[in-house]
């Protein structure tokens, strides 16, 4: 198993406190903890993108470069780049000059976006958008992958023989595809032997379980060999302590605190907005949180690769209000009691 940290760089009031971290603290934040993951040994770093809500992801590639300064050897990924609101012109420019700058160290997660509102911010329609989706997808694709490219789409003016630059440092950047709660891109990616990364973060495992063993049997349906399926998953926050009853004890007021804070009453009844698991209790017995002692947590990761059967495990230390030494502790916590059990009981095939 590999381990990836992610942020979508929350900017929300304590969900106790009240307070508000500056934002130009938040980045910091972001880019420091970056650097930490990388001296504990984490495979990647995620950085999210989103255009609405309390988060301050509008840019992840930017964030990426600074955090690409100060790194030299962990993967650097989106989580996810947006691409059905953006121009894959400039999607392939800026990665590429990203993957350059990092020595090849960039991969994207593309999807749809978590968000509902950035469709409208951009001027497109939200009903198309599992075409805008496949449409500009499938452009990027060429344009990393191709030089002189001629093409013509619906969404955005015809290309003639156009030739992206710079080239990506060496060969077309790995491009994940993210799920939440549709088949669509499952679907895409299994078209295009591509790799699936589940969120894994809101609803039970069931609900991403379907999702992944559809993009299984597509991928092999696409004629593409099944040992070459790969699939990543999220997870809904970490938080550890040394029992499950100190993780109630010490994170109980906080975790319930945080599910009032971001629930959308305006999405309500639509998966993938808004946790079932009100309670920190049922987020532990049941839901996609990483909350307890390290062994429940283990057994936890373990549980979901039994159906996942997924290579790379996503974690995210500042989704809950945790100040900064206690990020750094629980990521600490996780690299020193948790990674190496799990990374031994589930061992994965060369990813990085």
């Amino acid at each position: 198993m590999k381990f990836s940290v992610l942020s979508l760089i929350g900017h929300d009031p304590h969900p106790l406190t009240g307070d508000i971290v500056p934002a130009a603290d938040r980045f910091q934040e972001v880019i420091d903890t970056a650097t930490v993951a990388e001296e504990l040994g984490f495979d990647a770093y995620s950085v999210g993108e989103r255009h609405a809500g309390a988060f301050l992801s509008s840019s992840p590639g930017v964030v990426l470069g600074a955090i690409a300064a100060r790194t030299s050897t962990i993967r650097l990924l989106t989580g996810v780049t947006v691409v059905a609101i953006l121009d894959p012109v400039r999607v392939a420019e800026d990665f590429a000059t990203l993957d350059q700058i990092s020595r090849g160290r960039i991969e994207l997660v593309v999807g749809k976006g978590a968000e509902a509102g950035h469709f409208a911010l951009f001027g497109l329609d939200e009903e198309r958008q599992w075409d805008l989706q496949k449409e500009k997808y499938e452009l990027l694709r060429r344009l990393w992958s191709e030089e002189g490219v001629d093409w013509e789409g619906e969404f955005r003016p015809p290309l003639k023989n156009v030739t992206t630059v710079p080239r990506p440092y060496a060969g077309v950047p790995r491009v994940w595809h993210g799920s939440a709660t549709s088949l669509n891109s499952p679907e895409l990616a299994a078209k295009h032997g591509d790799p699936l990364f589940t969120a894994n973060a809101i609803q039970p495992r069931e609900a991403y379980a379907r999702l992944i063993a559809h993009y299984r049997e597509r991928f092999e349906a696409y004629g593409h060999d099944p040992a070459g399926a790969r699939v990543a998953a999220g997870s809904g926050g970490l938080l550890v302590a040394d029992s499950s009853q100190a993780a109630v004890a010490r994170y109980k007021d906080l975790y319930e605190a945080r599910v009032r804070q971001t629930f959308k009453p305006h999405l309500e009844g639509r998966a993938g907005y808004n946790t079932p698991f009100r309670t920190i209790e049922e987020a532990i017995e049941g839901g996609p949180q990483l909350i307890g002692s390290p062994q429940q947590i283990i057994d936890k990761i373990l549980g979901w690769h039994e159906v996942y059967r997924h290579d790379l495990q996503s974690i995210t230390v500042d989704g809950f209000g945790l100040g900064r030494a206690e990020q750094v502790e629980t990521l600490q916590r996780f690299a020193e009691e948790i990674a190496p059990v799990v990374r031994r009981e589930a061992p994965s095939s060369p990813l990085f």
